[in-house]
């Protein structure tokens, strides 16, 4: 493994952090160099500290521990990611016996220099309890697979010597610190400790000499492992032909959308990973066995379970049998993990509320790595964890075996509170899980509607033909919401853009819940002179377009069995036409009758279809000659243009789109035309 450390870049970051200490700053430092390596951690995984000393208001110099805080990683770490803690108290806690989780955070709390800090890490009390300055911890690949072993004490030993600890495996808290501080006391001149089941601890009187330790650790931990090669997998269905690897997918992730919102009411996004070896792993006879002993450290479990489901499709052309084989395989992981919560709650006689059974990873066979959640980002998390897992899973059999935690250690850190304290429970936001299609989203209404959409929480495709404006605006939402945004430059009107555009949706997200048909343009023309192509051009787009998107949609929507919505934007010139707009109004009144249809024909499957009647927003169709136009003739000026409705007060494209959210929202409502334009008697729907 390489060493990152430059002396350059060290000076550089005493810089930055010019307003801390040095020690912080360093210790800054090498987190982010452990963390930049996902060989060494993941989201969140590891942790790190250092001793120094703080001044107390009333000047008072104190000794404090400074170590990595929850909610922080370590690759994006700040200072105030590090709070402090005195550590003369927490050093005194060692003479007891025993320490209750929830003590122990207490202790830690009020020990706090800073009350609004975050909670210090779980395992606070082992970083004080060695008395080095430097200290850091991660879930190196490596040392996992080391770590994992039957006969570990022995590697270690063929590894390294006497130059490193070993300590059994404890839950991270009060037992584990005291035992790592007995495992270092026992030769105090090891470099650092190996945690079985669990991880590596170097420490070291400067950053760089702990970092040091840490890369030089991981590298003769790779070298040993590299001396074996790795053992061939056996593939389940040889050399037949299967379909490619993204189609495989997109026949399954809908169903497993609707599958799982079936089993929990709430709605979830679907990801997959390409990975080759994943991939090779999950055709594997190795896999059946491998995959199901349990994670690789004990951390992965409340974000991947203890093991994935195995999916190897047998009906991939027919989709009613797909769904049965699939929701049998469910069925069967659910009863599973009913049987591990209640053999484990009943043995260890504890009260515990079963959490969600359903998998977070799936081995496809004929794909590879599936992971599911309820939000783009879980997924993610999920999927980079297993792929270094396989890796990790491989190798431990390829130099000897793989035997991680057992069910019951697994069971006691996926309800352990402090455990399940990493995922948070803020409140779901309103469209959490759900996935928009967006047309026309570059700019105007359709891009309004994506920001809001995006605040809530919603999953974007964005779609609109301004490539330029497209990109700027998913980056924009990604930047300011940090959401989830996909995009497709598409033409609409072009069906084969259109199929492509919803493959993408399906590769991105697995599925969708909403299509906001947007796009569209004001065609103007006398209708007894206007030129056919013309008209028909305008019927291609204002309405033939929202036709093409509904039925695609609708088709997704009864795959996944999900419900759905479709939402399209109307116009006041489908109850009021215009003069010479008729090429416009036309096509627009067809809209309002889809819109009805398709709430009429798809009711009792649960698929709403409703529509914004919205006019005189200022959006791309109100060019600067349309606007004076259209305001010298009423002999107004161009914002009392705007103004020229019954309340007097001008309707903006993000009224538009919260007229989208309400429609989205309103669970029993269909078949609705929902007006938005400050009062138009005349374009009321009667």
């Amino acid at each position: 493994m390489k060493n990152r450390w430059n002396d350059a870049d060290a000076n550089a970051a005493v810089k930055t952090y010019k307003d801390y200490s040095e020690d912080i700053a360093l210790r800054v430092y090498t987190s982010r160099l452990i963390g930049a390596d996902p060989a060494l951690v993941l989201h969140g995984g590891g942790n790190t500290s250092v001793k120094s000393t703080a001044k107390t208001k009333v000047g008072e110099e104190v000794r404090a521990l400074f170590v990595k805080g929850s909610g922080w990683d370590l690759d994006t770490l700040e200072p105030p990611g590090l709070p402090g803690v005195k550590l003369d108290p927490l050093l005194k806690l060692r003479n007891l016996k025993s320490l209750s989780d929830e003590d122990m955070v207490n202790e830690q709390r009020i020990n706090l220099l800073n009350a609004s800090s975050p909670n210090p890490s779980v395992e606070t009390l082992l970083h004080a309890f060695l008395p080095h300055k430097f200290i850091d911890h991660s879930h190196a690949d490596s040392s996992l697979v080391i770590a994992n072993q039957p006969n570990v004490e022995a590697i270690c030993k063929e590894i390294y010597g006497e130059d490193y600890g070993l300590v059994s495996y404890i839950m991270p808290g009060f037992l584990l610190a005291k035992a790592a501080a007995e495992a270092y006391e026992k030769n105090p001149n090891v470099k650092g400790l190996i945690l079985v089941n669990h991880g590596l601890f170097t420490f070291a009187e400067t950053a760089k000499e702990s970092y040091d330790r840490h890369i030089e650790a991981v590298t003769l931990a790779e070298e040993y492992i590299s001396r074996t090669r790795k053992k061939a997998l056996t593939p389940v269905n040889g050399a037949n032909e299967t379909p490619a690897k993204e189609a495989v997918f997109a026949k399954v992730a809908p169903l497993l959308r609707g599958l799982y919102a079936r089993e929990s009411g709430v709605s979830w996004t679907v990801h997959y990973r390409e990975d080759a070896t994943v991939s090779e792993f999950a055709e594997s006879r190795e896999c059946a066995s491998w995959s199901q002993i349990g994670t690789v450290t004990p951390d992965h479990v409340i974000r991947t379970k203890q093991k994935p489901l195995l999916l190897n499709p047998e009906n991939l052309n027919d989709e009613d049998k797909l769904r049965e084989e699939i929701s049998k395989a469910l069925e069967q992981y659910i009863q599973n993990y009913h049987d591990y919560f209640q053999s484990n709650k009943q043995a260890k006689g504890v009260e515990k509320k079963e959490l969600d059974p359903l998998p977070r990873v799936i081995l496809l066979a004929g794909a590879g790595l599936v992971t599911i959640g309820k939000t783009t980002k879980e997924t993610r998390i999920a999927a980079d964890l297993y792929q270094h897992t396989v890796d990790i899973i491989h190798k431990a059999f390829s130099i000897g075996q793989y035997i991680p935690l057992n069910d019951a250690d697994l069971f006691d850190m996926e309800y352990w509170s402090l455990e399940q304290a990493k995922l948070g429970k803020s409140k779901p936001r309103k469209l959490e899980g759900k996935i928009a299609y967006i047309t026309g989203a570059a700019s105007g209404i359709g891009l309004a509607t994506a920001r809001l959409f995006a605040e809530h929480g919603a999953n974007l495709l964005l779609v609109d033909r301004e490539a330029e404006k497209l990109a700027a605006a998913k980056t924009q939402l990604e930047k300011e919401f940090k959401a989830s945004v996909a995009m497709q430059v598409v033409d609409v009107t072009d069906e084969v853009a259109l199929d492509a555009s919803f493959d993408h949706l399906v590769q991105q997200f697995g599925g969708l819940d909403i299509l906001v048909s947007n796009a569209g343009n004001a065609v103007q023309g006398r209708i007894g002179e206007v030129d056919p192509d013309a008209l028909r051009a305008s019927f291609d787009l204002n309405f033939f377009s929202h036709q093409a998107l509904a039925s695609r949609a609708v088709k997704l929507f009864l795959k996944q069995g999900t419900e759905g919505v479709l939402l399209f934007n109307a116009s006041k010139a489908a109850f009021n036409p215009g003069k010479d707009f008729g090429p416009y109004a036309l096509p627009k009144a067809a809209v309002v009758a889809l819109t009805k249809q398709y709430a009429l024909d798809y009711g009792k499957q649960g698929i709403r279809a409703n529509a914004v009647n919205a006019d005189r927003v200022r959006t791309g169709l109100f060019t600067e000659s349309v606007i004076q136009e259209r305001s010298a003739a009423r002999g107004l000026t161009p914002d009392d243009y705007f103004k020229n409705n019954l309340l007097e007060k001008e309707v903006y494209d993000t009224d538009v789109a919260q007229g989208f959210l309400d429609l989205v929202l309103a669970e029993k409502t269909t078949g609705s035309i929902l007006t938005i334009d400050g009062g138009n008697i005349a374009a009321s729907p009667r």
